[in-house]
């Protein structure tokens, strides 16, 4: 029994120690589990908060990527609505534009289309007609054969003449036309081309008519007249204006220059100061000096002289002393003072044969060449210098009209500038006065005239001024003007290819057209 209430009580005791730590658990439980919802309820709290912040924020972010993708669509879709604006406008215009060429293709189609009809219908109409002309020019080729007495062959033969001489024609314009501009052309060449024939083909001439010499006593003198280091001879070429040459020529020195009064000047000076024996630069000065002016002094007489002899009066003294340099100048070879003299006396015989004035006319004759004494003063004609000369010096018209026209410079107002001119010419071309023969003058004449007349369409031709210059006279039906000028290049080149002749020669055609009527 005992034992019974024993494990009674241990039952007991069992349950109560079960039942209080159940509930001793229990109220941990629940303490704990107070706790745990607490802290649960707190971290809900929180993850509700945050996770409504992060709603809200990505809500804001969604609206906001929404606005901006909104823009960027409106903002594409207006330049793609404007471009396609543009696009369209574009092709609207294009549509309108083809639409203008197609309805202007359509009528030049048309327009072409008629034109077509038109040209087969003139084409037809144009061969019907080139018929109706054959026939025609069969007929006109028949009478005009009849009516002119002419074949067809013989027509075109007088056509091609005609023809032929329209291209002479042709060519001689072309010909004067390129003669012109090679003459402007030319001018510039030729200046250099005469520099190099005078330098090579005149010195002969240039050593003939430029040089004297001075005979010495002895080889000795030269050098005295040299002297120490030269000074003897330089001072003589500076006092006279001239070259002294002092070479291997036994007893003898060359004095060159152009100017013949200075080299006169020089040879009188050498020889007296050779007399003398006294040769130095003090004393070579003072003979010079002395010497030119005895030279003024003569040449000044010749030329009074000169004007003595003739009877010529009132002859102004300044032109004494031009006078006077004629006796040392020559052309050709001919003194010109004594040339001057023969023209005087044979113009004043041409003036007294025909009832003219001889006194003038010997006046005019021997001042034509007066330009040659102041030539080397003044450039140009030495007819224009001697009458510019004369008028200075208060001569009569007709002296100066004679002395500047005796070689054609101006022209002719008196018949004493025709009387000068061929007495010029007279004195000039008579055999030995200008060192050529007869034989080869006269030959000269006819062979000039001679190649003149062989040409078609000349009359007759007339060498003159000495055979300087070729008048050829031509039928004015037969040469026209512009032939003329291919007419003097034509014999120019004869006379070139054919003849030898100092100088030049002038070739003149002249054509002349005379009208004459009769009143009856």
């Amino acid at each position: 029994m005992t034992t019974i209430y024993v494990a009674v009580g241990g039952v007991l005791l069992a349950g109560a120690c079960l039942f209080g730590g159940w509930f001793l658990h229990k109220s941990r439980y629940d303490r704990i589990s107070g706790d745990a919802e607490q802290r649960s309820e707190r971290v809900l709290d929180d993850a509700r908060r945050e996770a409504q912040s992060v709603l809200k924020s990505a809500e804001l972010s969604a609206r906001e990527e929404l606005f901006q993708s909104r823009r960027r669509f409106e903002t594409e879709t207006e330049d793609t609505r404007r471009e396609l604006a543009k696009r369209t406008e574009f092709l609207d215009q294009r549509d309108a534009g083809l639409d203008k060429k197609v309805a202007y293709i359509d009528q030049k189609e048309a327009k072409l289309e008629k034109r077509d009809l038109e040209l087969k219908a003139g084409l037809d109409e144009l061969a019907g007609m080139r018929e109706e002309a054959v026939l025609l020019k069969q007929e006109q080729r028949q009478r005009l054969e009849q009516i002119a007495g002419l074949s067809a062959e013989k027509a075109r033969q007088q056509l091609e003449e005609k023809m032929i001489a329209e291209a002479r024609m042709n060519a001689a314009r072309t010909v004067k036309e390129v003669r012109e501009d090679a003459e402007r052309r030319a001018r510039r060449e030729s200046q250099r081309i005469i520099g190099m024939a005078v330098q090579r083909y005149a010195s002969e001439h240039i050593a003939e008519m430029s040089v004297s010499v001075v005979d010495l006593p002895n080889d000795d003198m030269k050098g005295r007249i040299i002297g120490r280091e030269g000074r003897n001879i330089r001072a003589f070429e500076l006092a006279t204006g001239v070259d002294v040459i002092i070479d291997d020529t036994p007893e003898a020195v060359i004095i060159s220059g152009f100017d013949p009064v200075r080299r006169e000047i020089a040879c009188q000076s050498l020889q007296q100061l050779i007399r003398d024996g006294r040769i130095h630069p003090g004393r070579i000065e003072e003979v010079v000096q002395k010497t030119t002016a005895e030279m003024q002094e003569r040449v000044r007489e010749i030329g009074e002289q000169a004007c003595l002899e003739l009877g010529l009066a009132n002859v102004n003294p300044q032109l004494h002393p031009y006078i006077g340099r004629l006796h040392y100048r020559t052309s050709y070879g001919q003194n010109l003072l004594l040339h001057s003299k023969e023209v005087a006396a044979i113009s004043a015989m041409i003036a007294g044969e025909l009832g003219l004035d001889p006194k003038l006319a010997r006046r005019c004759g021997f001042l034509h060449d007066i330009g040659k004494a102041a030539d080397h003063e003044v450039d140009g004609p030495h007819a224009l210098i001697g009458g510019k000369l004369l008028r200075k010096l208060g001569e009569a018209t007709a002296v100066i009209n004679a002395v500047e026209g005796h070689h054609q410079d101006v022209e002719a107002e008196s018949v004493y500038t025709f009387l000068t001119s061929a007495a010029d010419a007279v004195s000039a071309s008579r055999p030995g006065a200008r060192r050529e023969s007869l034989d080869n003058y006269v030959k000269r004449l006819e062979s000039l005239e001679r190649i003149a007349d062989s040409f078609e369409g000349v009359e007759k031709s007339y060498a003159i001024q000495a055979g300087r210059e070729v008048r050829i006279l031509v039928n004015h039906s037969l040469v026209s003007d512009a032939e003329a000028v291919v007419l003097a290049e034509e014999i120019s080149r004869r006379v070139e290819g054919e003849l030898e002749y100092p100088g030049q020669i002038k070739i003149m055609v002249l054509r002349e057209t005379r009208a004459v009527a009769f009143a009856r």
